[in-house]
This record gives structure tokens, sequence and C-alpha cells, in this order.
């Protein structure tokens, strides 16, 4: 009789999940009605209410209509895979608002680089510039940088009365990734693990125009992992390290990506499993 009634409820729930459409999120899945898709997002009402409620496109993979008709999203595509200061390549740089609605916000990004005389290229400068971000936001786990700052003044030649000034360009802005690590997925991987080592470190600073990085073997104490708004956020003690508290980026079954922002300074700990 129980597996009786398991089987009936079993169909039931599936016939009515059949009569909704379903949007898959970076984080979760809708069953709903869709009711409308904008060219920013897309429009649904929970099951048995009539408040219209939003979703941004870009933080949507794919949504499964009750018909069965699949509709993939281009904007999923556009976002490529950031583990790390060493994928700051596939970090996007873009002024456009509307690209990183719904998206996960990670920080604030800012870069700077200047020539050496006043005949310094312009275009080099920029080019240093716009790497460096890239690198930041990479170290910070993010594939997409929305710039609210992007500024160049030209090299200045000097006269009698004024000395000359090199080509400068600064930029800031706010990292966004469309996807964050599973928490669950890192604490089963981590299980009663507490003891481990850090075997690289990388460093980047305003100071510096390119990225530090070294070799390493410093003992890794952990103490508490815990979920914070969807990031994973680790308390440990890292030997030589000033901070106790950072955040995982990526992690795979062989290692973990740790963040630590001091100021101007921005820090990468890679940690073995």
């Amino acid at each position: 009789m129980n597996k009786i009634i398991t089987l009936l409820f079993l169909m039931i729930s599936f016939g009515a999940f059949a009569q909704l459409d379903t949007i898959y999120t970076n984080s979760n899945k809708i069953p709903c009605t869709v009711k409308k898709i904008t060219p920013d997002a897309v429009e649904y009402v929970y099951p048995d209410e009539e408040i219209i409620n939003s979703v941004y496109k870009n933080s949507i993979q794919k949504i499964v209509f009750k018909s069965g008709r699949v509709q993939i999203f281009a904007e999923l595509t556009s976002y490529k895979t950031v583990n790390g200061s060493d994928d700051y390549e596939n970090v996007t740089l873009t002024q456009v608002e509307g690209e990183v609605k719904g998206l996960f916000k990670l920080g604030d990004v800012s870069s700077k680089a200047k020539g050496t005389t006043a005949l310094s290229s312009m275009v080099k400068v920029k080019e240093r510039a716009y790497k460096k971000a890239k690198i930041v936001a990479a170290m910070m786990g993010a594939n997409i940088v929305y710039l609210t700052q992007n500024a160049t003044t030209g090299n200045q030649p000097g006269g009698y009365f004024q000395s000359s000034n090199s080509t400068e360009t600064n930029l800031s802005g706010v990292a966004y990734s469309n996807k964050l690590p599973s928490f669950d997925d890192f604490n089963k991987l981590i299980g009663t693990k507490n003891n481990l080592i850090c075997i690289k470190s990388y460093k980047m600073s305003q100071r510096n125009p390119d990225l530090d990085d070294y070799n390493e073997n410093k003992k890794v104490e952990i103490f508490n992992i815990y979920n914070e708004s969807g990031f994973i956020m680790v308390k440990a003690k890292i030997a030589k390290v000033d901070s106790d508290l950072f955040r995982v980026i990526s992690f795979t079954n062989d290692e973990f990506t740790l963040v630590w922002k001091d100021g101007e300074r921005i820090y990468n700990y890679v940690i073995k499993l």
C-alpha cells in the first residue's frame, strides 16, 4: 500500500511539474509560468500567484517550457571560466551596465598605468592598465568588469615654465561573475581535512606593474567554512599571512584557491588537498 501511495504521489507531482515552465538560473531552478521575455529580463509568476517577478537574462542558463521546448540563452555563452590569475585573458571589460545585471558582484577593481617618458605610447600604456585590471579581477574569481572610469591623458611636452608629463591611464570598476563555486560541493570535498599546505601564492599591487608569484610550502590550518550570501568563506591560519579570513574563488579535486584583499594589494593562495 505504501509503495502505491508513493507512486501516486510521484505521478501527481510530475504531472503538476509538467504543467509549468522551468527557468534554470546559475544558482537554482524556478518552476513557474513564463509571461514575457524582454531584452534584459524574463518575467514570470509562481504557481497560484498573480504577482509578476523578473530575473535578468544574464543569470539564466535556459528555460524548459511546459511544451517541451528548450530555450538556451546566448548571454551564458559570452562568459568564460576564470579559476585564478592565469585566466586573466578570459576576463571581459565592459562599459555597458546591462551586461552585468543579474550577475554576482565580487568587489571593486582599479588599475593605473603610466608611461616612462613624454614619448611613451598611449596604446601600450592603455594595454598595461587593461591587463592589470583583468589580472586583479581574475584573482577575485571574476570574469567580467563593469568599468565606471576609463580615463587616459596624453603626453604633455615640457616648456620653460612647465615640466613634461607622460601619458597615463586610470581605470576603476566593479568585478562580477556569472557563477559562484558550490558551497555544498566544496564542503564535501574538504570533509574533515583541516591541516593542509599552501603550495603557491600570488600578489598584485597598485604600485607594481606585474603579478608576483611565489612557490610556497606553508602550513594551513582551517578553523571554519561557512556560506555567506552564496560566497564560500574560510576561516584559516596561513603561516606568515596577516589575515585569517579568505574567500574561495575556485576549486578542483586536487586544490583550491583563496583570495584576500588588503587595501591596494590583492593575494591568492593555492591550497593543496
